[in-house]
């Protein structure tokens, strides 16, 4: 542009506007003077211009908004004192010079894009919003809608005319409604405590306040009732969350924040301890450092005042006339301090966020109420047998405890059962139902069924209720063929040392051999329990002793394997090979059988370490954080009964055979040192060995099992059922099995796929056994003889 102004528009050392000053200006005076800082120029010639030119004054003079003409150098040419920003600056520091220069609070790239685009291109930039601050009036932020577009003079030379509409009322109501939607969209997402403290805090900072902390009562962090009423300002408040504009604390050399997780008290009388007593909130607009009540809590005021904290807000946490704990947000960066309207906007943050704290104590008094009964209805200790050792971890998931069980049931003849499962759903409702599932499964556990025959009852008793409690099942439980929940069970006989397993819906064990190489024991799943399918495929292998079988649930294997930190096994083959190698090496492709690897991995060290520790192990292999559902794994090594722990003798179906089963029985119990037993045996095998004689068919066995207690067994060919009754005083028979009732322990029977078993077991002399033999006398003066005790 020239500067002599022949293009028509006022520049630089070019021609002035009519009264106009050397800079530009109006002189301020008479009817110009209500038209302070326009800028005016001639544009085109004769009387069409001179009204021309009475318009365009009249434009910059009367306009409601911010305008700006500015040259191809994006210098301006002509502007009004409309926009706020401006009012007050003299013209020299504003004609002849880019906005950059004298808006310097602005993002010059951003401004000097938007006015290139518009000036080479004749591009329309319509309401723009711009942030920054004005040199006259920098302790406040300003938005403006700023508006571009291309006007040509007479000469053809190309200028831009910026419209610039003061907004910041707006957009700070806009941004405010926009940090609601913000906390109303991201709080109570993470169901805990300290999650919905962190995500306040998130919402506040940086878009409300510069620095934000949140400190709650342990109450709603443990999932207690509330307390009503004021709170104790002296009482202790942990901090839940932090976040500021500088990271995790306050930058510099000024004293950092409250340890994450640490209890704190307030100082008394201050803003926090009057918002905790009346419930309140509390603004303070300026914050000097010489106030009164910062000596009530001198280290929390040295934090403060380190920080260059300006202004602040205390909102206390309160629901259901409740008070949880405390919101402080600061500002130390901004300049502008909080506001009747930000005090407003913080209530109901402090509102929302403390529904949302509420809403996590509620859950987790929830879980810790379901997880209790889960924990109850689980077995206490391992129980110690001689078929088996065992040890279990169990672990409640993240969004409450499901349904996930086990159990180790023993059974007659020194077995063993062996159970895991898990019912669909979580919370007191699967808790709740696992327990029933649990309950039935070992009602039909020791009942010698076989583990097809019991997962086939099981699932008719699953489908019982789930018809009878579906409006009360859990989530997801009740809507087929899901099923209400999936079963393993497996039975371990020490003697044959053979395991039998049959799975409803559940994911078969992992074994590995006493030498640490697995042992392929392929269990097929069934469907789950409830479906009434009805068919369940049994698998029969034989283990070593010392094997250790892994039975687990799905929530072991829901993350992926931890890469570091397993103890490396002793494996033979490819594994052994690839130690050094790490985990990576022996992973096969499929990412749930890479997790069964990592498992045998660290079983492979069976042989060398406990049980209870392979089962910590097994947890930090498998789950490197914590994981969302239950997690459930039971250990278990196969042990041996000894062979001279066990007698057996084939018998004839003969009558007479009844007192050399005694014989041999007594001579048992003599080798043993069981000679207190032996009265109560003889009657025992008398009665057992009669019934098997009169009543049943050939082979006839009698079998004695020395563990922790003395069974005694007869099986048969037959397939009938003898049953226990009260016979009357008039009756010549049927008092055999009542007799046996009294004289052992336990008694029961099994079926086999040809005959049955009847066994019955008595206690160990340990303690009691005298005193069982002590009441035999009178069972034996009132014997009706040998073989003659009708079953």
């Amino acid at each position: 542009m020239d500067g002599d102004g022949q293009d028509g528009v006022t520049g630089r050392g070019g021609m002035t506007g009519r009264g106009g000053g050397p800079d530009g200006r109006t002189d301020g005076g008479g009817e110009d003077g209500a038209r302070e800082g326009v800028v005016r120029g001639p544009v085109g010639s004769g009387e069409g211009g001179q009204v021309d030119a009475a318009l365009l004054d009249a434009l910059f003079a009367q306009a409601p908004i911010g305008l700006y003409l500015l040259d191809h150098d994006l210098r301006v040419i002509r502007y009004n004192g409309a926009a706020r920003g401006v009012r007050g600056m003299p013209g020299s520091d504003i004609v002849g010079h880019q906005p950059a220069d004298f808006a310097p609070g602005f993002d010059r790239g951003e401004l000097e894009a938007l006015a290139r685009h518009a000036l080479q291109d004749g591009g329309y930039v319509r309401e723009h919003l711009v942030r920054g601050r004005m040199p006259a009036d920098p302790r406040h932020e300003m938005v403006g809608a700023i508006s571009f577009f291309r006007i040509l003079s007479d000469t053809g030379s190309p200028y831009l005319v910026a419209a610039v509409e003061d907004v910041t009322e707006q957009q700070t109501a806009l941004d405010r409604l926009d940090i609601l939607h913000s906390a109303h969209r991201s709080l109570g997402a993470s169901l805990d405590a300290i999650g919905s403290a962190q995500e306040l805090t998130d919402v506040a900072v940086p878009r409300f306040a510069d620095s934000a902390t949140v400190d709650l009562l342990d109450e709603p962090l443990r999932g207690l009732p509330l307390r009503t009423g004021p709170i104790d300002p002296g009482a202790p408040l942990r901090r839940a969350a932090y976040r500021s504009v500088h990271g995790a604390g306050p930058a510099g050399p000024s004293p950092g924040p409250v340890p994450h997780g640490a209890l704190s008290t307030y100082g008394a009388p201050t803003p926090y301890s009057q918002s905790l007593e009346d419930g309140r909130p509390r603004l303070i607009r300026g914050l000097g450092g010489e106030e009164q009540w910062l000596a009530s809590d001198p280290e929390r005021g040295r934090r403060l005042t380190g920080l260059g904290v300006h202004s602040m807000i205390v909102a206390p946490l309160v629901v259901h006339d409740a008070v949880l704990g405390v919101l402080a947000l600061y500002r130390h960066r901004r300049p502008e301090p909080f506001d009747q309207d930000d005090l407003e906007l913080a209530v109901e943050l402090a509102s929302r966020g403390a529904m949302s704290i509420d809403k996590a104590r509620s859950y987790a008094r929830e879980r810790s109420i379901a997880t209790t009964l889960q924990r109850q209805l689980l077995p206490r200790e391992p129980v110690e047998l001689s078929a088996v050792q065992s040890a279990h971890v169990y672990l409640p998931g993240v969004v409450g405890p499901g349904g996930d069980w086990y159990d180790v049931v023993p059974l007659s003849a020194a077995r063993v059962g062996l159970a895991i499962g898990s019912v669909t759903g979580t919370g007191i409702e699967a808790a709740a139902v696992m327990g029933q599932v649990r309950t039935a499964l070992r009602t039909l556990a020791v009942q010698d069924l076989a583990p097809d025959e019991l997962l086939v009852r099981l699932d008719d008793a699953a489908r019982v209720l789930t018809d009878e409690q579906r409006g009360s099942l859990p989530a997801g439980a009740d809507s087929l063929p899901d099923g209400l929940a999936s079963c393993l069970y497996l039975v371990y006989d020490p003697i044959g040392r053979t395991c039998t397993a049959a799975s409803a819906g559940h994911p078969g064990p992992v074994v590995v051999g006493p030498d640490g190489v697995p042992v392929p024991f392929p269990v097929e799943p069934g469907l789950p329990l409830g479906c009434g399918d009805g068919c369940y495929e049994t698998r029969v292998a034989e283990l070593p002793v010392g094997s250790v079988l892994a039975l687990y649930t799905n929530g072991l294997m829901s993350g992926p394997p931890r890469r570091t930190g397993v103890r490396e096994g002793t494996g033979a083959g490819e594994g052994a090979g690839a130690e050094r190698g790490g985990l990576d090496e022996v992973l096969p492709v499929g990412p749930g059988e890479g997790r069964r690897a990592v498992l045998q991995r660290v079983l492979a060290r069976a042989g060398e370490e406990e049980l209870a520790q392979l089962c910590d192990q097994a947890v930090y292999a498998l789950l490197p954080e914590r994981q969302r559902e239950d997690a459930v794994l039971l250990l278990v090594r196969t042990l041996g009964l000894p062979d001279d722990k066990v007698a057996v003798w084939t018998l004839p179906e003969d009558p007479a055979v009844v007192r050399t089963a005694r014989r041999l029985a007594e001579h048992q119990l003599a080798a043993w040192g069981l000679t207190e037993l032996e009265f109560a045996t003889d009657l025992i095998v008398s009665e057992l060995v009669t019934n098997a004689i009169r009543y049943g068919k050939s082979p006839i066995r009698l079998r004695l099992i020395n563990d922790r207690g003395l069974i005694c067994e007869v099986s048969d060919s037959s397939d009938s059922t003898p049953h226990l009754r009260r016979a009357k005083s008039t009756d010549e028979g049927g008092r055999g099995l009542f007799i046996i009732g009294q004289l052992a322990q336990r008694w029961g029977t099994r079926f086999a796929r040809h005959g049955k078993t009847i066994w019955a077991q008595q206690q160990l002399p340990e303690g009691e056994g005298q005193e069982g033999a002590d009441g035999e006398g009178a069972v034996r003066e009132g014997s009706a003889g040998e073989g003659e005790l009708p079953g």
